[in-house]
């Protein structure tokens, strides 16, 4: 896809888990619009994947480490025929697969998650089985900034740069929000990028809604060998829906029959502004 249809394609992203979390009355929607972008880069343009084979040998390996923002998940994953998107409509509801974290009954999903600072351990454990193993396939996981107050996600990025792990990319979704306000107040991470350069990985930061920048950053790694490499991606919580955007209560909420018609008149007119330019 080009850098164009890619931004239309994240307006289908947002506006498929708006619509979920409208009709279940439930949902993380701050986040799962902050990395919407993020999430259509991998799954339109990014990952050697195959969606009618979701187990095949080869397929680039994703883990959604910050698992509560599972809708984009789902909506990209249905986008791409790894299931019918008509199945969006059960999201939450009684007796269907679609629901709350990310759940391995789905093709395409490697593994459950959701409880906070798991995701790259277990990303860290894959890329190290393809290394012994000799294989070339590569291993993506998406977290979360509040995430990093877990003290797991350091024991991972320690042990990710001791096995020279250079076929692991890690992105942090760096909304500067979570779920009780600000990550500065709640566990001060910065500061954040030289943290992460000490304990051994290659890092950019990158405008993590701007689709050029996240698709040259995740095709240019690994941006050193030897070294597992590691996105810092500036977002905007709530990205797309003014009314939600840079509020910590988004973390968790859902719009109203209101603010759900501002939101797609919103996405709407974006989408004939891209076309249009």
């Amino acid at each position: 896809m080009t850098i164009r249809e890619l931004e239309l394609q994240a307006v289908t992203t947002r506006r498929d888990l708006l619509t979920m979390i409208h009709n279940a009355n439930t949902g993380h929607t701050g986040g799962s619009l902050s990395s919407a972008d993020i999430m259509t880069a991998l799954y339109h343009e990014v990952l050697n994947i195959e969606s009618q084979n979701p187990t095949w040998e080869g397929r680039d390996y994703f883990i959604l480490s910050k698992g509560h923002c599972v809708e984009g998940y789902l909506a990209v994953l249905s986008a791409r025929g790894f299931f019918p998107k008509e199945e969006l409509k059960t999201f939450s509801q009684f007796k269907s697969r679609l629901i709350g974290h990310p759940n391995n009954k789905i093709p395409g999903i490697e593994m459950n998650t959701g409880a906070l600072g798991h995701g790259l351990s277990l990303s860290v454990g894959i890329a190290l089985g393809l290394k012994k193993s000799k294989k070339n396939n590569r291993v993506f996981v998406l977290m979360g900034d509040g995430e990093q107050a877990e003290g797991s996600v350091w024991e991972a990025a320690m042990a990710g740069s001791h096995y020279k792990l250079d076929n692991l990319v890690a992105i942090v979704d760096r909304n500067h929000l979570q779920i009780s306000g600000s990550t500065d107040e709640v566990m001060n991470l910065e500061p954040f990028a030289e943290r992460w350069t000490a304990f051994g990985w290659s890092i950019r930061e990158i405008d993590g809604n701007n689709m050029q920048e996240i698709v040259d950053s995740l095709t240019k790694a690994p941006f050193e060998t030897g070294k597992p490499s590691l996105i810092i991606a500036h977002t905007i919580k709530g990205k797309g829906v003014k009314e939600m955007e840079n509020l910590a209560k988004w973390h968790h909420g859902v719009p109203n029959t209101q603010l759900f018609a501002s939101a797609m008149d919103q996405l709407d007119r974006l989408e004939k502004e891209l076309t249009h330019a």
